[in-house]
């Protein structure tokens, strides 16, 4: 069981927030109108007019959104949502996920790179800070960089990684032997990061996932780069986010861990 797995289900009190109240605190508290990604930031269905209960994931498929309701919630808190800045035809899956959420009154709210960027809950501001990072500064636009309170050989940061997300590593250590110090975060798909991380001087990338025309770059350039998965380097900050709307409105919820091992 990882650390993911464990985290509790939160019971109690159900209050009726009203659907309105509630995305407009995540409005601001995201600043979504400052992010102008390839997503559909805010949200994206809108079902029953109130909400008792709220589901974290870090993906919206018809699985999560069956489960969303299986566990009582009337509000999805989402990463990755349905809408991406192009029209989609309402046919397949996304009919059915669409058909499904309406069905049963689910609401979808969707925080792409706000959510990877916040400074508190982001998902680069929560593994920086589960990671101990000092004197953590934003970088790559969503991302962070500082340094770690010691130097650890590349392999012992990747298992510390590991013991973190759950995820097994795919290493490149294009460093040469040069131990994790001064290191780079960029949550999700950060490979096209590698060579700004080594014109700032960091010692290793820690990224979601690889790509193929990045490859070469790291040992070129001599930076060791750690590839944690893209779930499990975004599901930091569904989880955060919902705990923190329990905080501010007393909502209890659940996160619905579906990894994709990718």
């Amino acid at each position: 069981m990882t650390e993911i797995d464990s985290f509790p289900i939160t019971e109690g009190k159900r209050p009726a927030v009203p659907l309105t109240e509630l995305t407009a605190w995540l409005d601001s508290y995201l600043k979504v109108a400052d992010f102008k990604d390839w997503s559909n930031n805010g949200l994206q269905v809108e079902g029953n007019s109130s909400v008792t209960r709220i589901a974290a994931s870090v993906d919206t498929s018809v699985r999560s959104i069956e489960d969303a309701i299986a566990s009582g919630a009337n509000l999805m808190v989402v990463h990755h949502g349905l809408f991406w800045n192009k029209p989609l035809m309402v046919t397949g899956p996304h009919r059915r996920r669409l058909q499904a959420a309406l069905d049963a009154g689910l609401s979808i709210y969707a925080a792409h790179l706000p959510l990877d960027a916040h400074p508190e809950i982001g998902n680069n501001a929560m593994i920086a800070s589960a990671l101990s990072l000092q004197n953590a500064q934003p970088a790559f636009g969503i991302g962070q960089m500082g340094e770690l309170p010691y130097e650890l050989s590349l392999q012992d940061f990747a298992e510390r990684v590991q013991k973190l997300t759950g995820e097994i590593c795919l290493v490149h250590g294009g460093g040469g032997g040069t131990g994790v110090h001064k290191l780079g975060v960029v949550s999700g798909s950060g490979a096209e990061f590698i060579a700004e991380a080594a014109r700032l001087g960091l010692y290793t990338l820690l990224t979601g996932e690889p790509e193929h025309k990045h490859f070469h770059d790291a040992f070129e350039l001599g930076l060791n780069v750690v590839y944690a998965g893209h779930y499990e380097t975004e599901v930091f900050g569904v989880r955060a986010l919902a705990a923190r709307l329990e905080e501010q409105f007393g909502l209890p919820w659940q996160l619905l861990h579906l990894p994709t091992g990718l």
